[in-house]
């Protein structure tokens, strides 16, 4: 088929794909880029930095014309497709409609990988008014080399241009005209165990393109004759008085033409401003450096300190420095930077302790997932950042799939810690991991990584959010990679701790990274997190979680076929398509025997959804609450904890907190609930009632209390402690201990804990199904992915719970494009029964989600005659005009919609 047909079939999908599309097909569904054709104006203002506004793509194997020709001015790129300035080639196919919807089914099974093992053409036209200034492209993000044309002229061939990570700035004032230039780019193939690019390991169905193209954005700069480059600020926080800081300011002058050049180095930092003059010879860089030592200015009395969220604000600073020749700006440069303390030594027990400007803090993060076709959309980032903030979160981890610049703007601005490194798995470590997948390093890879690591060390030593660099994952680097890697560091003056590894690894120079990565990634009971040992909450847990999230029913039905639902909740042994290209995680039948064996058997795909949003709250709940638990613990305290994963790049059925459409079940909920900033829990090993303080201040005049019930309601113990006090910085305090027997208990049970203030206020809430039967691990036959389970909590009198009626009532208030609904839940049963777990979601009128929203709190559990107002806050554009609705449910509480208007 020719490039002309392919067109023609890609245009027809795309109307069709237009006409049966509606915004609950994929509220993040990226449209279709503008037809190629209108070139990126280029600005002609010494310092601009203007990105190519997309491209015309198309398959080598369609284009048969010289590489000279492809890239000039006024080639027909004819039935090439449209593509955005950020776009993999499968990206710009699935945008254009070629294909179906690659998240539903299998039907990402059915694109062809053998259209992708041919280089594809990136082609794109600019304009520039003035070529008195000198150009230049500036880019990373190849995916995974290519060969580079300007104006029918090569300027670069795959062999320098290869690697996502590395950065590369072409000078192509020679070429350059007024009027229309071309700039092509012949994309190779890429694979991630041959190259040092990106790949998905287990976590998802990796896309047949694996994610060859540019994702970054391609930069056209503009400036005179000398250029400025490797503009940053260097700052020292006074710890622990936080009184001063010192800025030191650094940046390269460099001469970029064939005559000796005098420039004026200016800048400032808020009020303070500075200058130097510069003589350099032709093609001759020089270092200008300011520090408080010349410029006063640059020790600040009383600055203003970047914290994480909840411990402080989020302040930013401005750098902005400009280079004149004779009177002339000839460029610019402007960097953000915040000024922070991070630290994270080793603890007496060896796990990585991170301390900001001073203060301890347990890192609760999780593992991020960027989109599977690397397409970068703001809003869809910002919407799963401000989850996280929701969540009680205070950190994000990047195996690699190093996110735009954008990302690490938005955890500055929202206090959110960023934790970035290597992946493992392919090439990245293919040198020191053994038997693993990867190849072996060559000659050439050892620079390619270097020149990564000192592209992504520049572009986010600035960025307060960034509190480490993980050289290593599963793997630490040998003695040759990491003195590259710490060269390089070292070079662009990083700022914040580098680790040798996610895992319990040594580099010769790092030494020991104090994290662990022992699990568990499959299923394990709640209990699990509170032993001391393997993944349980001691240490640093660099990735872990009880692996399968399934869904909610409103999503299964949008990824999954009714024929595939069927066989999800009949047959654990079957492969799951939506879990893992991996043979150890190709199947739900840890999980699915761990759902029954507890639960008892699903009676259909309901009732299975319906217990699995129990089971996934309980043990998502444990894993935050052990490590919140025991983080102050005088012996072998826990220090961090990394949920895998936080979100999935598509619709999956394990490692997220949420899923692909921002949907929330009891995975999501059982976090909240567990990292909340005042906070009574439940220790499954010793029965114990702790409240956890997870605020700077400490607090007093606390009451807890808690209530044992049989399912039915009926009370068997209660008690209640007055006159708590509590630290603050993830302090905690025991209330109370159950007592290991209670008269007339069955096997199944519920716990009701609540936290009070001196006023009588409920501060907290916290309810628990247990069982007098405790799930029984096999330590001894523990792997690395999971510890057995040889004898299951009961959990079956759940089942045995009445029906309890809830009504709701919902109003709706709209202010500024965003919306709040408040609904008021109330139990209005007429016996003793609770109704738990209590969901509330907000939908339109055909019953659809609204997505994202964030709940004040959801997943409740009501006794007769109680109720609970919680808020939903979500932008008014996303009920796409329909009147929202509330639509309550729950374990044993009949369904209902009620307006919410």
């Amino acid at each position: 088929m020719n490039g002309h047909r392919l067109a023609t079939a890609a245009a027809i999908l795309g109307l069709l794909g237009a006409l049966t599309t509606s915004a609950w097909a994929d509220p993040h569904g990226h449209r279709p880029p503008a037809p190629p054709g209108r070139p990126t104006t280029v600005s002609s203002a010494p310092g601009s930095a203007t990105a190519l506004t997309g491209y015309a793509v198309q398959s080598t194997a369609k284009v048969s014309d010289p590489a000279g020709d492809v890239s000039s001015p006024g080639y027909p790129a004819t039935g090439w497709y449209p593509a955005g300035p950020r776009s993999t080639v499968l990206a710009a196919l699935l945008a254009n409609g070629v294909y179906a919807d690659p998240f539903r089914s299998t039907n990402q099974q059915k694109i062809p990988k053998a259209d992708f093992q041919v280089p594809w053409w990136y082609r794109s036209d600019f304009t520039v008014a003035d070529t008195s200034e000198r150009t230049y492209l500036d880019f990373s993000g190849v995916i995974s080399a290519a060969d580079v044309y300007v104006d029918g002229r090569q300027v670069a061939t795959a062999k320098d241009v290869t690697g996502t990570y590395t950065h590369h700035e072409l000078d192509v004032t020679s070429l350059v005209r007024p009027g229309t230039n071309t700039v092509a780019f012949r994309i190779r193939p890429n694979a991630p165990d041959k190259n040092l690019t990106m790949g998905w390991i287990d976590w998802l169905q990796p896309p047949p393109d694996e994610n060859m193209g540019i994702v970054r954005d391609v930069l056209v700069r503009r400036g005179g004759p000398v250029a400025l480059r490797d503009a940053h600020v260097v700052t020292k926080l006074d710890v622990p008085s936080l009184a001063s800081a010192e800025l030191t300011v650094k940046a390269q002058a460099r001469n970029d033409s064939g005559t000796a050049a005098t420039s004026v180095v200016s800048g400032s930092i808020g009020a303070t401003t500075f200058e130097r003059t510069v003589t350099l010879a032709p093609h001759e860089t020089k270092a200008v450096t300011f520090t408080p030592s010349d410029v006063p200015g640059l020790h600040l009395t009383s600055p203003k300190v970047w914290w994480p969220a909840g411990m402080g604000g989020q302040p930013l600073y401005d750098l902005n420095l400009t280079a004149s020749v004779s009177g002339t700006v000839s460029d610019t440069a402007h960097e953000s930077f915040g000024i922070r303390d991070v630290r994270a030594p080793l603890d007496p027990d060896g796990a990585r302790q991170y301390r900001i400007n001073g203060r301890k803090l347990l890192i609760k993060g999780g593992g991020w997932s960027p989109d599977e076709f690397l397409r970068w959309d703001r809003t869809y980032v910002e919407d799963r950042l401000k989850y996280a903030l929701d969540l009680g979160l205070n950190t994000i981890r990047l195996e690699g799939h190093l996110e735009p610049d954008e990302f690490f703007d938005l955890a500055d601005r929202y206090g959110i810690l960023t934790l970035p490194g290597w992946e493992c798995c392919d090439k990245w470590e293919g040198q020191v991991n053994g038997g693993e997948s990867g190849d072996k390093w060559t000659a050439a890879d050892y620079p390619v990584a270097k020149a990564s690591m000192a592209a992504e060390a520049a572009r986010l030593r600035d960025h307060p959010s960034v509190v480490s660099f993980l050289i290593g994952s599963d793997f630490a680097p040998d003695a040759t990679i990491e003195k590259n890697y710490l060269d390089a560091l070292k070079a662009a003056d990083w700022p914040t701790p580098v680790v040798a590894a996610a895992s319990d690894n040594s580099s010769p120079q790092s030494g020991s990274s104090g994290m662990k990565m022992t699990g568990p990634y499959d299923w394990v009971p709640p209990g699990y997190w509170y032993f001391k040992r393997e993944g349980g909450a001691t240490g640093f847990n660099s990735e872990t979680s009880a692996g399968p999230d399934v869904p909610t029913l409103d999503t299964l039905r949008r990824m999954m076929t009714p024929a595939e639902l069927g066989t999800l909740w009949k047959n654990p042994d079957a492969k799951q398509y939506h879990r893992s290209p991996s043979s150890t995680f190709g199947t739900l039948k840890l999980y699915d025997d761990a759902l029954t064996g507890r639960y008892g058997a699903p009676t259909s795909l309901a009732d299975y959804v319906r217990k699995a949003q129990l089971a996934q709250y309980e043990n998502v709940r444990a894993q935050f609450e052990a490590y919140g638990r025991n983080a102050t613990d005088a012996s072998k305290p826990s220090t961090g904890v990394v949920y895998w994963m936080f979100n999935s790049g598509w619709t999956s059925l394990h490692w997220q907190l949420m899923d692909r459409y921002l949907d929330q079940g009891g995975a999501y909920f059982g976090a909240k609930k567990a990292n909340e900033p005042l906070h009574v829990q439940y220790s499954y090993d010793d029965r114990s009632v702790v409240v956890t303080d997870n605020r700077h201040e400490p607090v007093s005049g606390l009451t807890a209390r808690a209530t044992v019930f049989t399912p039915d309601g009926t009370q068997k113990y209660d008690r209640t402690v007055t006159g708590l006090g509590v630290q603050g910085d993830g302090a905690h305090t025991t209330a109370l201990t159950l007592p290991a027997s209670i008269g007339g208990l069955p096997s199944t049970y519920l716990v009701r804990l609540t936290l009070t203030d001196s006023s009588g206020g409920e501060i907290d809430r916290n309810v628990y199904w247990l069982s007098t039967r405790p799930d029984t691990l096999d330590w001894a036959h523990t792997d690395w992915y999971y510890t057995p389970t040889t004898s299951y909590a009961d959990l079956k009198g759940l089942s045995s719970m009445a029906q309890v009626p809830v009504s709701a009532t919902a109003s709706t208030s709209a202010s500024g494009g965003t919306a709040t609904t408040t609904v008021t839940l109330r139990n209005t049963g007429s016996g003793k029964t609770p109704s738990l777990l209590t969901d509330v979601h907000l939908v339109d009128a055909q019953g659809r989600p609204v997505l994202p929203v964030r709940w004040s709190d959801n997943e409740v559990s009501l006794w007769p005659g109680e109720s609970a107002t919680l808020t939903a806050t979500y932008r008014t554009a996303d009920l796409h005009g329909s009147a929202p609705r509330v639509r309550v449910s729950g374990w044993n509480t009949p369904e209902r919609t009620v307006p919410g208007e």
